[in-house]
This record gives structure tokens, sequence and C-alpha cells, in this order.
């Protein structure tokens, strides 16, 4: 067998049609991502590794530059897509990888692939090779799956009956979801802005979203439905979705109108859409850290657990460093940059 290291590709549907033929692929490693995060501050590098004519690895690379000092740092969301199983084809993506970091003069690059944690045979092959996991958890390390092959009655079926109950409360109570358009993205953001001030998370600007979201709209990559009550909007959903797999990325609500339980409705209606495109998987995006009342995410997981979602844990953020003198002042600096930045109410999260 032969190997050709690291080739790259520029082409959105080769890149796209590669990528979906390896494991696990995700939709920040879609070409659309990459071209969206470079019209916001980074670089994008897409390459891929062939066996035979074959892929067998593939990473989208994102960096960012760190002011005027010629370093940057690189991030491969999501990735990179391989066999992670297979120790030495793994070793030789990280090596690829590792070596265009280099190339690229990063300080420090950082991986986060959706490998469940029981794979340690990818973990020890990161030890081996010198990566450490992050501090720095990007995504969420963690995330809840929905499998909706079945069809309408046996989806229902699976729920919890108080999750089905609210559905049909919703719809009772007057409740109507409608597909929203690019002109409604202004009211997803409102909703979204008032979430974020009662779940004390930071947004980004309205600029920021409506690219990425106009972006994947325009492309036929999303769906995106509002729920309303009396022509009042009660909340939405934005939902991306590449080869067999939604992703739930964005969701919104008020906090007027909760007890018409809009939410439930909403994700009956979204899980149905992504059905229709011929999804599979629907990836609820987010789960606890641990499965504890204690974690932050807890009540959020009661209301995926209800859908009857699973649990998919994942060995989270793996950092790679070339530099460890300016690696360590990046991370002494990066919490004021943080604090800074929770001051204006804006997010330092790369892909947030």
């Amino acid at each position: 067998m032969t190997t050709t290291l690291w080739n790259r590709v520029d082409d959105a549907a080769a890149w796209d049609q590669t990528i979906l033929m390896l494991p696990e692929p995700h939709v920040l490693q879609s070409f659309l991502w990459g071209e969206f995060k470079s019209r916001w501050g980074w670089t994008t590098s897409r390459f891929v590794m062939r066996r035979d004519g074959k892929p067998v690895a593939a990473a989208q690379i994102l960096r960012r530059p760190i002011g005027r000092s010629g370093w940057a740092v690189g991030y491969v969301p999501k990735g990179p897509l391989t066999d992670h199983d297979n120790p030495a084809l793994f070793a030789e993506t990280l090596a690829a990888i590792e070596q265009t970091a280099r190339r690229q003069r990063c300080i420090f690059v950082k991986i986060d692939p959706d490998v469940p944690v029981a794979h340690q045979a990818a973990v020890t092959t990161l030890k081996r090779r010198g990566w450490f996991p992050s501090d720095e958890q990007i995504q969420f390390r963690n995330t809840a799956l929905l499998d909706i092959l079945p069809s309408e009655e046996e989806q229902l079926a699976g729920m919890k009956a108080k999750t089905r109950y609210n559905i049909r409360l919703a719809r009772r109570r007057g409740v109507v979801v409608r597909q929203a358009g690019i002109e409604d993205l202004p009211i997803f953001y409102a909703l979204y802005a008032e979430t974020a001030a009662r779940d004390d998370f930071l947004i980004r600007t309205f600029d920021y979203y409506r690219d990425v979201w106009a972006t994947f709209l325009q492309a036929g990559r999303a769906d995106f439905l509002l729920a309303y009550h009396e022509d009042q909007p009660l909340a939405g959903v934005l939902c991306f979705r590449f080869g067999t797999r939604v992703w739930y990325m964005y969701g919104a609500s008020s906090g007027a109108g909760r007890r018409h339980m809009p939410n439930y409705l909403l994700q009956w209606e979204a899980i149905c859409r992504a059905r229709e495109n011929g999804c599979v998987t629907y990836d609820l995006w987010g789960a606890p850290d641990v499965l504890s009342e204690e974690d932050p995410l807890w009540g959020v997981w009661r209301f995926k657990v209800g859908l009857g979602a699973r649990f998919a844990p994942h060995i989270g953020a793996w950092d790679f460093v070339t530099s460890r003198p300016l690696y360590w002042a990046y991370q002494r600096a990066r919490p004021r940059l943080l604090a800074w930045l929770r001051r204006r109410h804006v997010s330092a999260s790369p892909t947030a």
C-alpha cells in the first residue's frame, strides 16, 4: 500500500465529497464552515491523506494570527477525520497536523474530534506524540444523539411521556411552527440575545451570526423554524445539515409564553424536517461533562433525554504545542482577554 501525505484541497465539492467518505464527518469540517470562518479573521487550509487512491484522513485547519507578532493559533474543529482506532494511521495524521502547525507558525494547534471516551487507543496515541488535554474546551466535549430512522409513531413512543404531553399541549394552546427565512434572522437574533442574557452566556454581534446563518440557509444546508403564539415569536431553532446528520446548533426562546411549551413542538418539527431531508442522526449539540445534577447543563440534558437522546461522551480537546514559552504567555494573557470581552458582552470562542 502507498500513502500520499497531506495533499491540499481547495475545491468545495471535492473537499465535501472526500470527507463524507471518512468516519464521522462533521459540519465544522465542511467547506462551508471554513469559508465562513475565513471571513472572520481566520485563514483556512484543507488537507487530505490518501492510501491506494482512497481518502484515509483529512483535516480542515483554521489559523488565526496573534496581532502582528507573526505567530498564530491553530484549530481543527471537530477533526481530524480518520479511523482513530488505527494507532498507526492516527499517529500519521497527527504528525501531518504537527508539521503543518510548525510551518504555519502556530504556537499551538488544538483538535477536538468526536472520539468516544471508550476509544482509549486514540488517547494513548495522542499522549505518545506529546499532545495533552486542553483546559480550553471550545466546543461541547459531549453531546446527545437521537436516532431519527424510526417512523414518527416509533419516535414519539421513544420519548418520555411528559415530552409527548408537552408537544400535544403546545398544539392545543395554539403554538404554530413556521419555516423561517433569511428575512426572519433579526427576530431569531433578538430571541437569542434574550436567551444569552437569561442564561448568562456570551454572544457575538448580529453581523457575525447573520453571516453564518445566511451562509447555510442559502446553501440549502440549514433548517430554520420559529414558533409563534398569536403571531408573537416565542422560540426558534436553526439546525445545520451535512451528510446524514443534522446538528441543533442554535436555539433561542423568550421568557414570555414558556407555559405554552413552544420548545417541545419546535424540536419535534425539527426532527421531522431532518428526517424528510434524509438525515438519520439528530445531534442535539451539547451534554454535561458529567451526568450529575450539579452540572450546569443538567436542566438542558433532562430536556434532551425527554426526546429520547442518548449520552455520547467524547475525549474532548487536545493541544499540541510548538513553542512552550509562547504558549505559556498566551495562556497567562487569555483570562484577561476573556474578562475584557465579558465586560463588552462579546464571545471569545472562535466558533461560537
